[in-house]
């Protein structure tokens, strides 16, 4: 069996395990509440706190660097611990923990702090929240599991927007009582993974070593250190989605309407994740994910080509679509060529690389951006998806996944 080929597996929604329903509610409504306070912190810390923008710029770098380190580390801990559940429990109880900070911060120390909080929090689930799905998803039906978790979790991501804007239109846009209200679903997503979840057991008598000794790190192989590579080209490819609302707001549409550009981004990604995790259990990676780089360079070029509001659309529909085809397939990539023991830190190395590579192109797409005009900026983009073709054209062919490993023991 090649790297990029799967075993087809019949199966459908009812086939995955209870606990992949489990994880993919508590993500819906862990970013419920985060993105209600996220989608109105910069509006709150400019016209209520009277901070500067440049100090925005400064939290949110701050917040999303220690994100990156803390992944690495809490997905290194749940393979030696043997146990990835309180580690989830853990990270999604820090950012609950940290939504009531928001509302009660009379300065930009405590949403400094507050960020810096709901971020580790962040950092220390996510890693190991991957390795649950993988270890509780049988190998003929990992994509579909991460493509429904992603996809629950992007309905979150839309939703929570949504509800902070009807929030304050109708609180006269009393910003402290949303931040209130999204304290509920984020407790609601830490009881609910304490309660609904049960971890798979430990195998018995399997000893306690250090995931980031030399040979361990050596078992990971190089299948999964190319899956890496992928995953970084692709995130290199694809900067960050703010780019897409500074594009929205060049439309000439109000100024209010121009955050609904994410709304309908993350609504294509979530309707289309399952879909595409779905057939990539029964399709070629490698081909999944050519067409994956094909569709954003289309969303670029559409971008690029004219910003009237129709148009953005189009080009904001096509992103939510390479978005549904390729993060949940990079997931079950992940899962397929890792150790089962090591699924933890294969995950935190992974997130890691594509977190530098996303502040990278980010960064470039900034400058870009500056120097050259909006459209140049979608057009690099573009010409970087050419280079990442050319790249999986060369994946190596005869690398067994650990998929297959774990079918044949």
């Amino acid at each position: 069996m090649s790297l990029t080929t799967p075993e087809p597996t019949p199966g459908g929604l009812r086939q995955l395990p209870a606990g992949i329903w489990v994880l993919g509610f508590v993500s819906l409504l862990m970013d419920v509440s985060s993105e209600m306070i996220h989608s109105l912190l910069p509006l709150f810390m400019v016209g209520v706190l009277g901070s500067s923008v440049f100090m925005v710029g400064l939290v949110e770098g701050l917040a999303e660097s220690v994100a990156l380190i803390t992944k690495v580390f809490s997905g290194v801990l749940s393979d030696y611990l043997g146990r990835r559940k309180w580690l989830a429990v853990a990270g999604y109880g820090l950012g609950a923990l940290s939504k009531p900070l928001f509302a009660l911060a009379p300065s930009m120390g405590l949403v400094l702090t507050a960020r810096l909080v709901d971020r580790v929090g962040k950092g220390i689930r996510g890693a190991p929240r991957d390795a649950l799905v993988a270890d509780l998803a049988p190998p003929g039906i990992r994509g579909a599991a991460f493509g429904l978790r992603q996809s629950l979790d992007t309905v979150g991501a839309f939703t929570g927007p949504l509800l902070a804007v009807a929030l304050m239109l109708l609180w006269a846009n009393d910003f402290r009582a949303v931040f209130w209200v999204a304290v509920v679903p984020a407790t609601l997503a830490v009881l609910l993974l304490i309660v609904g979840l049960k971890e798979p057991p430990r195998p018995p008598g399997a000893p306690r070593v250090n995931p980031i000794q030399r040979e361990n790190l050596r078992r990971l192989g190089p299948a999964y250190w190319w899956v890496v590579g992928v995953g970084a080209v692709f995130t290199l490819a694809r900067f960050s989605e703010a780019f897409l609302v500074l594009n929205a707001e060049r439309s000439g549409v109000a100024l209010a309407l121009v955050p609904l550009v994410m709304v309908a981004m993350n609504a294509v990604y979530a309707l289309s994740a399952y879909p595409f995790g779905w057939l990539s259990d029964r399709v070629s990676h490698r081909l999944l994910l050519g067409w994956g780089l094909v569709v954003l360079i289309a969303a670029n070029l559409v971008l690029g080509s004219s910003h009237h509001w129709a148009v953005v659309l189009v080009g904001v529909a096509l992103w939510g679509i390479h978005m549904g085809m390729t993060q949940g397939l990079l997931a079950t990539m992940v899962a397929d060529v890792a150790p089962p023991d090591l699924r933890g830190t294969a995950f935190g190395f992974f997130n890691l690389v594509s977190g530098v590579a996303m502040l990278l192109a980010s960064v470039t797409a900034g400058l870009v951006w500056d120097r050259w005009g909006p459209s140049f900026t979608f057009w690099t983009s573009a010409a970087f998806c050419l280079v990442a073709l050319f790249g999986l054209a060369r994946t190596p062919l005869a690398v067994k996944p650990q998929a297959a490993v774990e079918k044949q023991s």
